[in-house]
């Protein structure tokens, strides 16, 4: 059964959610699923705006056809080529031969990657460039490495609208409910939208800055993402969220606690910080086990927060390898602009907060606060002073 949303009288949702997936992209995982969003614009000529995932082929085949109900697509525009947008292009110029495919160099060349040739009619578009389709024109803008080299966007001049590609997505699949205004956004949406950014675009912050500057010269009144929510209002707020995001900036002043700990003696520690803290009057802390949560929630935690404190213990030498593998991927997504506090424990030879420090000197901008905590095996009387001075150090600097 086909299972299509018109979004005004010639634009309508085709795509599909999956609540079967558990990691996104392998490595990302959604409890609350994922959708592949995609676009028909029926005018005098039709358009396709992006594929789906090869997991909702059926019901975006069903979605389409519905849709064009027997008419004939002289257009798939190809905004991105990742395979969850992609991998139905094929079966797709199969269905409907006829259609030009629309997109960049780049992904004309990725197509040929993927699928062994070029589609048989093909334009290539650049910057500036503009298709009509009859009522509507579309404006095709490039946005490279916003995630990927071959990216463009797609705007509609006439409606207003902005065909997204990758940015301003979200993880989560739809439920119904197609639009951001439509849901309890900020409380249900908003971490899983920031989680999304910070993992698989927070390390292009430069490029985002460029493509916000293009999108601050359009006059845009939707948002139509490859992922999660159509944006219809309030677009300023959540525009807002990747102009900070993409600058480094902390979106919150609070602290977030990290532990990596092996038998309990570093938890203890850190989460006598986080209580010592809390009766500073530091609100909404949150701690987290290093070992049992994922690191893509630690480093959209670690984007959000002013402040973080890492604990680690001290394991064959060398870091714990749950936060070796957090500042690994910390570096690698650019985090910088960020307060952080150090606590460390090993049984005869701490080595964690100089293994840290060495990491954290490698990033940009991060201020290292007051002194280590050190602990050999379980911490004392004499560490709980410390920990009251570490305490009043970072509740100051907040």
């Amino acid at each position: 059964m086909h299972n299509i949303q018109p979004i005004s009288s010639d634009l309508i949702y085709v795509g599909a959610s999956d609540r079967r997936l558990a990691l996104f992209e392998n490595i990302y995982p959604i409890p609350r699923g994922i959708s592949y969003n995609s676009y028909v614009m029926l005018d005098e000529k039709t358009a396709l705006l992006d594929t789906a995932d090869a997991s909702v082929a059926e019901q975006f085949f069903e979605n389409v056809a519905a849709t064009l109900a027997g008419r004939t697509l002289d257009y798939l525009i190809i905004n991105h080529m990742e395979p969850d947008h992609a991998a139905l292009i094929a079966s797709l110029l199969l269905r409907y031969p006829s259609a030009t495919v629309v997109t960049t160099a780049k992904a004309a060349q990725m197509m040929e990657q993927f699928f062994g040739n070029k589609p048989a009619q093909l334009q290539l578009v650049k910057e500036g460039d503009t298709l009509s389709l009859g009522r509507h024109t579309l404006v095709f803008t490039m946005a490279p490495m916003v995630h990927w080299p071959e990216v463009m966007m797609t705007y509609d001049a006439t409606d207003k609208t902005l065909f997204s590609a990758d940015a301003f997505g979200t993880f989560g699949a739809l439920s119904g409910n197609l639009y951001a205004d439509e849901v309890n956004f900020e409380q249900e949406w908003l971490d899983d939208a920031r989680r999304y950014f910070i993992n698989i675009v927070g390390k292009y912050g430069l490029q985002v800055q460029n493509v916000l500057k293009k999108a601050a010269t359009l006059d845009i009144r939707m948002i139509c993402p490859l992922h999660g929510p159509v944006w219809r209002d309030n677009l300023t707020f959540f525009i807002g969220k990747h102009d900070i995001w993409s600058r480094y900036e902390p979106e919150d002043k609070g602290v977030v606690v990290i532990y990596a700990s092996i038998y309990g003696h570093t938890e203890a520690a850190a989460m006598r910080l986080a209580t010592l803290l809390g009766q500073r009057g530091v609100k909404d802390i949150k701690a987290y086990d290093a070992s049992h949560t994922h690191v893509s929630t630690l480093v959209s935690e670690c984007f959000r927060a002013s402040h973080i404190v890492l604990a680690s213990a001290t394991y064959n030498n060398g870091l714990f390898t749950p936060m070796e593998n957090l500042l690994a991927d910390l570096k690698a997504h650019c985090w910088q602009q960020r307060t952080v506090a150090l606590i460390e424990n090993g049984s005869w030879a701490p080595q964690a907060a100089k293994l840290m420090r060495t990491e954290l000197e490698q990033m940009k901008d991060i201020t290292i606060l007051g002194e280590t905590t050190s602990i050999k095996s379980a911490a004392t009387p004499e560490h709980e002073a410390q920990l009251n001075i570490l305490a009043d150090e970072i509740a100051k600097s907040l």
